[in-house]
């Protein structure tokens, strides 16, 4: 196979004069033609900043080349070394024969222009397309990343959309240009398996078809054992280790290679799930959170005269309680509801019908009933406050002062979660990607709630850490009898947390139970395609295949109200839809696989 991309030597830094700090440090690689190559490493190993320099985007961000070549193979058949291209060379090869998903989707969309006018742009200017047909490439190119109602969608703004559907328009736009080269930088962090396993589809499509070479970075090592051709293990900005796949995962040389794959959470199939909390029988416990007939709309409207056509069913009818001390695990896709539900609960969301309770056995304790860890602890932290402001945020929103036993509580629960004491004076841009996530926890637990909601709480994390930040909320669970609403897509880390699963799908619940019965023994057709598209280390260059189905619509005609629930016991806690099953509406076959 021909190199596609040659990279020797390559030193990338920050800063200017004596200020300058090297944080890539000769790194070498090549890659050909349809091959993929996985960069993986902790946050801080400059997997990221590689990639950044590869298509010059470094140098927009205080970076710089500091020396090296990467030869890059155009479509013309000449070779250029894009550490020393031109500004104007650059800007015709950026975006059309090197395409970029980044990580962050929030942070690379344009909060006002549509989710339609910013992947047309794509075509516009690297294909030439306008009008009809540029709006035809767009929609075909939204329903390739399985966002369903796309048409009415591409109307829709950035914070209109899920985290998940945000990062699918992201891969949208990369694969509009069919580019030579794809840089994909952890670009399904935020998807739920079953999408994760399409957009991995679309990737091997794009391979097979155009030859593309694929650099993948992630920490998931599942994916990189299902996708990898050849692994580039990164540390503190230099590479320890690179081989075959194989080689790699069966036979690493580096202690740090061993330490990441050591560090992987593995899905058992529901066979190593916590059992530090009984259930209590009907009556004998009360519960913390009790949630009955949930339903969360929104109005839909078309036209220039805004008539309404309906309303979207976010969440209907969602039913469920957690005990003390218990953790309860919602899993679904992204626009599946889950953390709209979680936002109800918060009072973010105002919830069409429905009702939901906080009891507090200990009102000695002065808890405030729920508060919140969101998914990313860089957004949700004010840079401006230092640490002791932010922990007094909460207190000071309650309407209580800041006196002297809040200020120990501060301490204690900084040296809780495993901060040292000298943090009250830090602020959040001095803390990595974890400590900011104890930080969040920390701030969350000043008002000492009932209920916390964790959306996405760790999927941002780096596997070491995550392990670090997942014994972190277990032992404070244990010690303060907290109920937990755990909002994830990622099954490993369910089965890791959660005492019960509840499995959410096109708003509804279609499966719940004790998380042992749910992971182990799926009823759900969504659900088993759920554990079925878990990626593990043992599945090896998998043949991703699409899924053509039609992915069902949350748009109803106004005054429709769905058919009523009926469920079937499958055990002592185990209960599954079977009647108004929207799943099997939309004609998805039981147990499909990748």
């Amino acid at each position: 196979m021909s190199k596609l991309l040659s990279v020797s030597g390559l030193k990338v830094g920050f800063g200017r004069g004596d200020a300058l700090r090297p944080v890539v440090h000769g790194v070498d690689f090549d890659l050909a033609a349809g091959e993929t190559l996985a960069i993986v490493g902790e946050s801080g190993s400059g997997k990221s900043v590689t990639a950044l320099s590869i298509n010059r985007l470094v140098d927009y961000g205080g970076g710089r080349i500091l020396d090296g070549r990467m030869d890059f193979l155009t479509a013309g058949g000449a070779v250029i070394n894009l550490a020393t291209a031109s500004d104007r060379r650059m800007e015709k090869i950026r975006g059309g024969e090197i395409g970029m998903i980044f990580q962050e989707p929030m942070t690379s969309l344009n909060p006002v222009l549509t989710i339609g006018e910013q992947i047309s742009e794509a075509f516009r200017l690297q294909r030439g397309l306008t009008g009809q047909a540029a709006r035809a490439a767009t929609l075909e190119a939204l329903e390739r990343v399985r966002i369903a109602d796309a048409a009415r969608r591409l109307g829709y703004y950035p914070h209109q959309l899920s985290g998940g559907m945000l990062q699918r328009v992201m891969i949208a736009m990369a694969l509009a240009t069919n580019p030579r080269l794809l840089i994909a930088d952890e670009p399904t962090t935020a998807l739920d398996v079953s999408v994760q396993a399409q957009i991995m589809a679309l990737l091997a499509e794009l391979r097979r078809e155009t030859g593309t070479g694929l650099i993948f970075i992630t920490h998931d090592m599942g994916l990189v054992a299902g996708i990898a051709d050849r692994v580039m293990v990164m540390k503190e900005g230099q590479v320890v280790e690179q081989g075959p796949l194989d080689r790699i995962l069966d036979h690493p040389d580096h202690p740090y290679t061993q330490h990441l794959l050591k560090a992987v959470p593995h899905f058992s199939g529901g066979r190593h799930v916590r059992r530090d909390h009984r259930r209590a029988s009907a009556g004998e416990t009360t519960p913390t959170l009790k949630v009955e007939g949930m339903t969360v709309r929104f109005p839909a409207t078309a036209g220039l005269l805004r008539r309404s056509i309906g309303a979207i069913h976010a969440v209907e009818s969602v039913d469920f309680d957690v005990m003390p001390g218990e953790t309860l695990a919602i899993v679904g896709e992204s626009g599946s509801g889950k953390s709209t539900t979680a936002r109800a609960l918060l009072g973010l969301v105002k919830p069409s019908r429905g009702t939901f309770s906080v009891l507090d056995e200990r009102p000695a304790n002065r808890r405030k009933p729920v508060q919140m860890v969101f998914q990313n602890p860089y957004a949700s932290l004010n840079p401006r406050l230092d640490v002791e402001s932010l922990l007094a945020e909460p207190v000071l929103a309650s309407g209580e002062r800041v006196d002297a036993a809040v200020r120990a509580r501060m301490a204690a629960l900084l040296e809780r979660v495993g901060l040292p004491a000298n943090s009250i004076r830090r602020y959040a841009h001095e803390f990595s990607g974890g400590q900011r996530q104890r930080l969040c926890i920390a701030r969350a637990l000043m008002v000492n709630p009932a209920v916390l909601v964790l959306d996405e709480a760790v999927s941002a994390l780096d596997v070491s850490v995550q392990a670090k930040v997942l014994d972190l909320l277990i032992d404070l669970q244990n010690e303060m009898k907290l109920a937990y609403l755990f909002v994830s897509h990622d099954m490993a880390v369910v089965e890791r947390i959660a005492h019960r699963v509840a499995v959410l799908y096109a708003g509804r619940i279609v499966e719940i139970g004790a998380a042992q019965a749910v992971l182990s023994s799926p009823q759900h057709a969504y659900t088993r395609r759920l554990i079925a598209a878990v990626p593990t280390m043992e599945r090896r260059r998998e043949i991703f295949e699409l899924d053509t189905a039609t992915i069902p619509t949350l748009l109803r005609p106004p005054g429709y109200e769905p058919p009523q629930d009926h469920w079937r016991v499958c055990g002592e806690d185990h209960q599954v839809r079977i009647e108004g099953d929207p799943y099997k509406d939309q004609n998805h076959v039981a147990d499909a696989r990748r």
